[in-house]
């Protein structure tokens, strides 16, 4: 063929160019004529009405003038970009378009490269996605992450950061748009919005699941609390897994991690526990404290942490161990070993003070059990929440709650749930006489909102 397959350039067969008066010589210009009808044959119709039947090969061309152009429109048209990417040109402007989407199911660690732009990736475990350096990926890259599994903890390379934060922990079922600028990543922020719409939009007071145990391999130290959620007006924190906290230490981050917002545990005291939420990620963790409120809560440990709730209770001993209880629906506790408070103790017609074993700084409805004895036949006693005042026992005023002695120096029972002043006591009297009361502490109420 005399044309150059490589430059497209047609050459004529030797033996075709005649001078005047040659007689010409009909091979060679025989293999001219059929050359040229090949040629004529092989070529484009300009009319559209053959179709090619090889590749064409356009010239590289510009963004401002394409290989493949438009008569009308010569900026408008197909170019190579460098690294053999095609381009498009509108007008003398370059349109992008994204690399066809890939998916793919990870179940492990993974690093996203170059080559993962526009890719998305299912995570079917907890892992740790490690990004490519910020640089290398080059602005616009882009990448879907589902947490479909786990958690998946999504960590910048070096000291880069995902939306102003070292990392970011995509909870379980749910899923993240990652953009890179070339020197940072972003997110397209709904991961945050979804999570952060309870709080913007509901209020209310609850707590659901959270229920408070003793530890099973660490009873006297370890409090472990069950999967559930609380909400105190906007602020809402959840937990899908069990979490621990021990109450000989001060407060770290995590299950097992000490508790305390401050100092060393006591004996004879009371531990108010709150539920937690980190900011970073809006985690679930819990502080034990001493304050029977939010704002006495010392929060030099809790940084980057919302206080949302308190859930529960624990009370120590006298040897600075937690007490054995049952948790029961509605907020109510149960002591595996009943507490007596009152043994042989005096009590006559001057209304007193007594304190039981149940949280201090709150008031409480305590479950307690009596036995009273007199000498007198004709007295009975009364216990009484001290918000009523000093109340005067006997059948001509306030009444009784525990049987009157019908046999002199013989015993009487009763038994009464009892609200409590936030000293922990309970008022009591006799109505007659004196006497003496031996007084058990089965349990107590502490409302913290659980309606089951």
């Amino acid at each position: 063929m005399p044309r150059n397959p490589s430059t497209g350039v047609y050459s004529k067969p030797a033996g075709t160019t005649p001078s005047i008066g040659q007689v010409i010589d009909p091979v060679p210009w025989n293999a001219l004529t059929t050359d040229i009808g090949n040629e004529i044959t092989n070529s484009l119709p300009r009319d559209g009405s053959a179709p090619m039947v090889a590749p064409l090969k356009a010239a590289g061309g510009t963004v401002s003038a394409p290989g493949i152009g438009f008569a009308s429109t010569p900026q408008s048209g197909l170019y190579l970009k460098g690294g053999g990417l095609l381009g498009f040109a509108q007008n003398g402007v370059d349109v992008s378009f994204d690399q066809a989407l890939v998916y793919a199911a990870k179940s492990g660690d993974y690093t996203a490269l170059a080559s993962d732009d526009n890719a998305v990736h299912r995570f079917t475990a907890a892992a740790t996605l490690i990004l490519t350096a910020a640089s290398t990926l080059g602005a616009n890259w882009h990448y879907c992450v589902i947490a479909d599994g786990g958690d998946v903890t999504i960590d910048p390379n070096g000291v880069e950061t995902i939306d102003g934060a070292a990392t970011l922990v995509l909870k379980d079922g749910y899923s993240v748009n990652i953009i890179c600028s070339g020197v940072a990543f972003f997110t397209n922020k709904l991961f945050a919005r979804i999570l952060s719409k309870a709080d913007s939009s509901a209020v209310g007071d609850f707590v659901v699941g959270l229920i408070l145990s003793n530890n099973g391999g660490n009873p006297n130290t370890h409090i472990d609390f069950a999967a559930g959620s609380a909400r105190s007006g906007a602020s809402f924190v959840s937990s899908a897994a069990s979490f621990t906290k021990r109450v000989t230490g001060t407060f770290a981050a995590g299950t097992g991690a000490g508790g305390l917002d401050t100092g060393a545990v006591a004996a004879n005291a009371t531990y108010f526990a709150y539920a937690l939420r980190k900011e970073a990620d809006l985690s679930f963790d819990v502080v034990l404290s001493t304050s029977a409120t939010i704002g006495g809560v010392n929060t030099t440990l809790l940084t980057g942490y919302t206080i949302v709730k308190c859930i529960g209770v624990v009370l120590t001993d006298g040897s600075s161990n937690i007490r054995p209880f049952v948790l029961y629906p509605r907020d109510e506790y149960t002591f595996v070993t009943p507490v007596k408070d009152a043994v042989s103790a005096a009590i006559s017609t001057t209304s007193t003070f007594l304190a039981l074993t149940v949280p201090n700084g709150v008031k409480v409805k305590a479950k307690l059990r009596f036995e009273f004895t007199s000498s007198a036949t004709t007295n009975a006693a009364l216990l009484s929440d001290p918000a009523q005042g000093a109340l005067v026992a006997g059948a001509g005023s306030d009444g009784a709650n525990v049987g009157s002695i019908q046999v002199a120096s013989g015993f009487a029972v009763g038994s009464q749930e009892i609200w409590t002043n936030t000293s922990r006591q309970i008022r009591m009297a006799v109505g007659g006489s004196t006497g003496s009361i031996w007084i058990w502490t089965d349990g107590f109420h502490f409302p913290c909102g659980r309606s089951s």
